[in-house]
């Protein structure tokens, strides 16, 4: 399946992806502001699947995990950048929506198509052919995204222990 890029250069903030003024507001109202600062039109335009592309140090700022659920609740496959700030990658992870470091990212165009292979670790452009490689997730981490974030992926793990325990079949 492809899906279409959204290209995003360096330093996108955590206030950018959710604006402050919008916090009281909620999740929704937040995802339909996000990234408005820099692309007035992204939380209109973008469809499920697609994939916002960034330059480095992505969700820098302050630790708000809405930034990231904005973005998950967007539909987006992943977000692929050149690096993150750490808090912003962990809340990510921990809310299941994938973010991969492309170091050596070429110059793309923005609304291609492209098609991103998590288990791969590789996003394939359509047009051209070409194969971007990325830094490959650890299994742990792929475990918790496919289960669609941190308190699903314990929810599963908890439930499994506790058959063990009464001596059940998981």
């Amino acid at each position: 399946m492809s899906a279409r890029l959204f290209l995003f250069g360096d330093d996108i903030d955590t206030d950018q992806l959710a604006p402050g003024q919008y916090m009281k507001g909620g999740i929704d109202e937040l995802t339909a502001h996000c990234l408005e600062g820099v692309r007035p039109d992204f939380a209109g335009s973008v469809r499920s699947g697609d994939i916002l592309v960034a330059g480095k140090n992505f969700g820098m700022g302050s630790s708000r995990e809405q930034a990231a659920e904005a973005l998950k609740k967007l539909g987006l496959a992943a977000v692929i950048a050149r690096s993150f700030a750490g808090i912003f990658y962990r809340n990510a992870i921990n809310l299941g929506l994938p973010v991969l470091i492309a170091p050596n990212l070429p110059d793309l165009e923005d609304g291609a198509s492209a098609a991103l292979d998590l288990d791969a670790g590789t996003l394939t452009l359509v047009d051209s052919g070409q194969v971007i490689s990325l830094e490959p997730l650890p299994e742990n981490l792929k475990a918790l995204l496919a289960d669609g974030g941190l308190v699903p992926h314990l929810k599963k793990r908890f439930s499994r222990e506790r058959h063990k325990e009464h001596g059940q079949c998981a």
